[in-house]
């Protein structure tokens, strides 16, 4: 029998209530909390405490406090990776960013969702799709990522954007919904 955080992972339907991922997500707070309370000189402990909550950390990334997310473990990030001031990534499903993305103060990044009929919804259970960033993508502030959209390498997402569809490689993206304004020269 899979576990809930098996289904969850994989985009199944599950239960958030279950104990265990009540404790991963206990985790994932006290990880951030002791985190978001470092100060500007301690670039080794912020490092270390993302190595110890993140799946995957690239080398010379950079997050800056206040972060938060569900997990912690379902998110995987390239070298060189930035993210600037009050980011969320909620993670109930994996969120891959290549190398050299940076993002803007207040990026929100989601991959949980809900049913739409309400008598689902209100059997409590969840799901969620993934979501993945490649290289070289900058993501303006407050934009954004909803769940199971693809940023291609080489993009921009405008600040405030809505991404509710894949964007291509080398485009710029902005508004709500995101749409392509141009492409990259």
């Amino acid at each position: 029998m899979r576990t809930e955080r098996e289904k969850m992972v994989s985009g199944e339907r599950y239960d958030p209530s279950d104990p265990d991922l009540v404790a991963d997500r206990r985790r994932a707070r006290e990880l951030t909390g002791e985190f978001n309370g470092t100060g500007a000189g301690e670039t080794e402990r912020r490092r270390g405490l993302l190595r110890r909550l993140f799946d995957d950390l690239g080398a010379a990334c950079q997050i800056e406090p206040p972060f938060r997310c569900d997990y912690g473990y379902n998110i995987g990030v390239g070298a060189n990776f930035y993210a600037n001031f009050d980011c969320v990534i909620l993670d109930v499903c994996p969120v891959e960013f290549g190398s050299h993305c940076l993002l803007g103060p207040g990026v929100h990044v989601y991959t949980a969702t809900h049913s739409l009929d309400p008598a689902e919804r209100r059997e409590g259970l969840e799901y969620g799709k993934p979501v993945t960033v490649g290289d070289d993508v900058w993501i303006g502030g407050q934009a954004v990522l909803n769940p199971g959209v693809t940023v291609g390498d080489g993009a921009v997402v405008g600040s405030g954007a809505v991404v509710t569809d894949d964007v291509p490689p080398d485009v710029v993206v902005q508004g709500n919904p995101a749409a392509v304004v141009r492409e990259r020269e």
